[in-house]
């Protein structure tokens, strides 16, 4: 029997056990359980974070023996978290979905300063500026990190944006106090959550980390061009028959209009289609005395109504044959107009 098969074995003490029947039952109390990294949390604000995430998030923390002894014993998948596992980490429990817990404990991390012997998380710049601080060694200082800076109107001036680390560098003792000094806080102190188990599923933080914006802005594009694809190819669904019906409507109305179709539901618009016709044809008829005496004095550069009272499809006509004048009637038009005055009289 190997050494590994042989702890295994072992009976572990009995306060090892009920931590671990703890840490099963606080896993299997939650919808989605991710494992945070809590290294470099100062007590107190571990305390306050565990607090701001009360009543949607719970943190447990415990040995990492007993937490993988735990997700081993839940397993349904979420033996895969202890690969995360490793260093000072936590468990933490929530209902919510994955990706709301990743933006809430993003949105909790707070700036703090970098200490010697930590790695720079990102571009560390000093920017341009007074630094406040009197003439005297600290010019030097600067200097010596790569700081663009010099004695300037009784005071140290940084004289331009200084890129004095890269991301991925160690910081040195020298840059951590002049950073302390000028109250630069480079990284940010939280919750990192390394993976989140929910539903079946493990999700890595670059998973989680979207932009909620731009994601909505993708699913309404998606969604308008379904839409514009659906009514085009006349597919009727439950959010675009209203579209399909009043398309097909209009369509059907256009055509029964072009065609003149005397039907109760096209009559309004074809009387208000003869009407203009008529006075474009009486606006081109110099003889007064052909026409009847309500389309006398109608001439092409104006064949207003000639009452105030009258209705808006006579006024609609009216404007319709002013166009027709400025477009020159052409000779079909003539004759269809000249059917309809016949029919009139």
């Amino acid at each position: 029997m190997s050494e590994s098969e042989t702890r295994q074995t072992e009976v572990i003490p009995q306060w090892k056990q009920d931590e671990v029947d703890k840490l099963v039952d606080f896993v299997e109390s939650y919808e989605s359980v991710g494992v945070v990294g809590v290294a470099g949390i100062p007590s107190r604000q571990l305390q306050a974070m565990r607090r701001e995430l009360h009543g949607s998030a719970q943190v447990r923390m415990s040995r990492n023996t007993l937490v993988n002894r735990a997700l081993d014993q839940v397993d349904d998948g979420f033996e895969e978290l202890k690969e995360y596992v490793a260093g000072q980490v936590a468990l933490i429990g929530t209902n919510d979905n994955p990706f709301a817990l990743y933006k809430e404990l993003e949105a909790s991390k707070t700036p703090a300063p970098i200490n010697a012997g930590e790695v720079a998380p990102n571009d560390i710049v000093i920017p341009e500026g007074d630094t406040g601080v009197d003439p005297g060694p600290f010019v030097g200082e600067l200097q010596q990190v790569g700081a663009s800076a010099r004695i300037m109107d009784g005071s140290i001036k940084v004289t331009e944006d200084s890129h004095v680390l890269s991301a991925g560098e160690e910081v040195s003792e020298e840059l951590s106090n002049v950073l302390a000094e000028l109250g630069i806080e480079p990284k940010e102190v939280g919750l990192d959550l390394r993976g989140v188990f929910s539903e079946g599923v493990l999700f890595e933080p670059d998973e989680l980390a979207i932009d909620v914006d731009e994601y909505r802005a993708d699913i309404q594009s998606a969604v308008a061009a379904a839409t514009n694809l659906s009514v085009n190819a006349v597919y009727p669904t439950t959010q675009t028959a209203p579209t399909l019906i009043a398309k097909a409507t209009g369509e059907a109305k256009a055509v029964g209009l072009f065609a003149n179709i005397e039907s109760p539901d096209f009559m309004p618009e074809l009387i208000s289609k003869a009407d203009a016709q008529l006075r474009a044809l009486a606006a081109n008829i110099d003889d007064e005395e052909a026409l009847p005496e309500e389309l006398r004095g109608v001439s092409a550069q104006s064949a207003e109504p000639a009452a105030e009272d009258e209705s808006t499809d006579e006024e609609e006509a009216e404007a319709e044959a002013d166009e027709a004048e400025a477009d020159d009637t052409d000779d079909d038009e003539g004759d269809e107009a000249g059917d309809a005055l016949g029919s009139l009289f």
